[in-house]
């Protein structure tokens, strides 16, 4: 039995193979993840599933009872060691398991710290399954002091998690400001304000030289030279796609996994989808970290690996949520040199201009100039900044104008 066969039991993983399906591919599909629990979300475990607010349940995609109604073979615990695509093989230890197309998934990895400086002792966590959130939930629960290492969304998440908690929270950012690699200055401002008003210490421009401890984690030493006894320590230091079987099958690499428009890497049989894969976009090439693009990528490349020819398109989006703060992401300002700033009627926003072209926008509880911003640059049409910045103007008619 060959059939398409997909590496990653993720969000990517689920969506192809379901689309598979409602395509109307009657062959065998077989999707295969190292986990042990069916496909599940993955942005609530450092938010509600945290706080416990979220049941184990809720953060299932769907029942796994829907894989077997859709004849979808779910191999989880299972871990692929070898691709063969020559002879169309993968291996699972000493199983091979035959395949017509293969589709890797296979998401993302946590980047974590060194052991050289602590990185293995006890209570020193990172944010990215299932297993990592249950392991670092008793540590919350527990309260005390917990150092951050990381001012991207995922630290200061977390850091929101902790300190409804009760908790004392300490998060470093090597870089000069939080959020520097992904955002303008305006929306760092914003959030580092949101997180000292909730009791958050942030240190900027300042990095871990090392935590201490024997087994567990007692302290850090940062490289201010400061000293902090603490209880646990969470790394939100980015992230690293999971390429390692698509270079030892001797796929070409490039920001992860180089595919081209269609989601079909260098080997022809072969593709790739989600945080995994680097895809064309505007003239350059990109990798895209997010749910929305896990789904949207997947799906098209289920519909070419039927024979659709359909280039993908990507319309980039994310969100966010700090205490009662809901961020919403639309675009990406790479390469912005105007950012404007627009009140709104609960929040804010920040639009970001390249030559008088709106890239992207930040809406910090504004859905409004969120959901205007998002048609406007999916249509590849801007807006006067002026007129973006003008709290009276009607965002409505910057749609029609």
């Amino acid at each position: 039995m060959s059939g398409i066969v997909i590496i990653g039991a993720g969000q990517a993983g689920s969506s192809l193979a379901i689309k598979l399906r409602t395509l109307g591919y009657e062959g065998a599909v077989t999707l295969i993840g190292e986990e042990p629990y069916a496909p599940y979300q993955r942005p609530p475990l450092s938010k509600t599933y945290l706080l416990g607010e979220m049941a184990l349940e809720r953060l299932y995609l769907r029942p796994q009872e829907l894989y077997r109604d859709h004849n979808i073979e779910l191999r989880l615990a299972a871990q692929v060691t070898a691709i063969d695509p020559v002879a169309g093989v993968v291996s699972l230890g000493h199983e091979t398991l035959a395949y017509d197309q293969l589709a890797l998934t296979t998401g993302s990895t946590p980047r974590l710290l060194p052991e050289a400086i602590g990185g293995g002792l006890k209570n020193v966590f990172a944010v990215r399954g299932l297993a990592d959130v249950d392991a670092m939930r008793p540590a919350f629960e527990r309260g005390g002091h917990v150092l951050i290492i990381g001012g991207g969304y995922i630290g200061l998440e977390a850091a929101a998690v902790a300190a409804k908690r009760g908790l004392k929270v300490t998060l470093v950012e090597m870089a000069e400001r939080i959020l520097q690699r992904v955002a303008c200055k305006e929306t760092s401002d914003y959030f580092r304000d949101l997180h000292q008003s909730h009791g958050v210490t942030l240190l900027e421009g300042v990095g871990l030289s090392r935590l201490t401890g024997t087994d567990h984690v007692t302290g850090a030493i940062l490289s201010n030279g400061e000293t902090l006894d603490i209880d646990f320590a969470l790394v939100g230091v980015g992230i690293q796609p999971n390429t390692g079987l698509a270079e030892a099958a001797g796929l070409t690499l490039n920001n992860g996994i180089e595919t081209n428009a269609l989601g079909q890497t260098s080997e022809a049989r072969i593709w790739a989808a989600g945080d995994c894969a680097s895809f064309p976009y505007k003239g350059g090439r990109i990798r895209l970290e997010s749910v929305p693009n896990a789904i949207d990528q997947a799906e098209v490349v289920a519909e070419n690996m039927l024979g659709a020819k359909k280039e993908y398109h990507a319309t980039p989006w994310f969100w966010s949520d700090q205490y009662d703060v809901k961020l919403q992401i639309a675009g990406l300002n790479q390469g912005f040199d105007n950012v404007v700033a627009r009140k709104g009627d609960a929040g804010r926003s920040h639009w970001y201009y390249k030559a008088g072209q709106l890239l992207a926008v930040d809406a910090m509880n504004d859905p409004r100039a969120y959901m205007v911003a998002k048609r406007l640059i999916e249509a590849g049409k801007t807006v006067d900044p002026a007129l973006a910045a003008d709290p009276s103007s009607d965002l409505k008619a910057l749609l029609r104008g």
